[in-house]
């Protein structure tokens, strides 16, 4: 009984040697990434800045723009007064019925992107699962596919749109389109590999074909994450959306391009006030109809 315990604790002593060993090289292979990363970015890097008083002296750069970035925030804030809010709030919204058409506009794009994001990526997240393709060449192209789909950004593809077709809102529902393909085939395929195989066993003992166990084994089961994702990836083409405009690609983008160019800081907040309550709206909505569709509404 003696020799039992000793043994015992002797391999739980060894065991946490190993832990506190593999912990200690983790952490400090953690440490130094951080500091070669830190190194790269220049967040260590001294600049030379002028104070008040006119003498220079040495600081980080990340020390001397912070204050910077406080007055660029305070350029964007509009001047209201209490006693005057309701036409100083009118002033700072001065250009709404054109950023109403272009909120609408975008909108759309998002949609219209999501559409398709959603068809691609849920017809390649099949081939593109472990479990579930035909074959290793087809999993292979699908997930190369869908690799390059999502690496390249949506402004990398909206330049490349606004070249081909001119510029307007096709480029931006092309360029998020494609990019969305990417991203939910990623996650569609991820679900898909996590699900039950019996189901689509039983189709397959039954006589059905490859798409009939995807059809009546699969879908099924991964229908209430794949109406998730794709609720979460339209709130992040909103986003998205509102700003490819800026490189002609339509929606809201191009008046951020107008703000800036002119210098008209007062715009870019009051825009950022009219996405921010857009998405909070979409967020809103996006849950109450995903409740919906699981059932969690008619839960105690």
């Amino acid at each position: 009984m003696n020799a039992a315990i000793l043994s015992f604790e002797s391999d739980f002593a060894q065991h946490r040697k190993r832990s506190r060993l593999t912990f200690l090289v983790i952490t400090g292979t953690l440490v130094i990434l951080f500091l070669l990363t830190a190194e790269a970015s220049n967040f260590f890097k001294v600049t030379q800045v002028t104070l008040a008083d006119g003498t220079r002296a040495e600081r980080w750069v990340i020390g001397a723009g912070l204050p910077r970035l406080g007055e660029y925030l305070v350029k964007t804030l509009p001047d209201l007064h209490w006693a005057t809010l309701g036409a100083d709030i009118a002033e700072w919204f001065a250009r709404w019925r054109i950023w109403a058409k272009l909120l609408v506009e975008t909108i759309m794009i998002a949609f219209m992107a999501t559409v398709l994001g959603v068809i691609g990526g849920f017809v390649l997240s099949f081939p593109a699962a472990r479990n579930l393709t035909p074959a290793k060449w087809v999993l292979w192209l699908s997930r190369r596919y869908l690799e390059i789909a999502r690496t390249v950004p949506e402004l990398v593809f909206a330049l490349i749109f606004v070249f081909c077709f001119g510029v307007g809102p096709m480029a931006g529902v092309l360029a998020i389109g494609l990019h969305t393909v990417g991203a939910l085939g990623k996650l569609y395929s991820e679900v898909n590999e996590n699900i039950d195989m019996r189901p689509l066993d039983g189709v397959k003992a039954a006589g059905g074909s490859w798409f009939d166990q995807m059809r009546y084994g699969a879908v099924p089961q991964i229908l209430p994450n794949i109406i998730s994702y794709t609720l979460l990836r339209f709130e992040i083409n909103v986003r998205a959306s509102s700003i490819i405009g800026y490189v002609g690609a339509g929606g809201l983008g191009q008046e951020f391009r107008t703000a800036m160019s002119y210098q008209v800081y007062t715009d870019l907040s009051a825009l950022f006030v009219i996405i921010l309550v857009t998405v909070m709206i979409i967020d809103y909505g996006s849950e109450k109809l995903r409740h919906k569709v699981i059932g969690m509404e008619t839960r105690p």
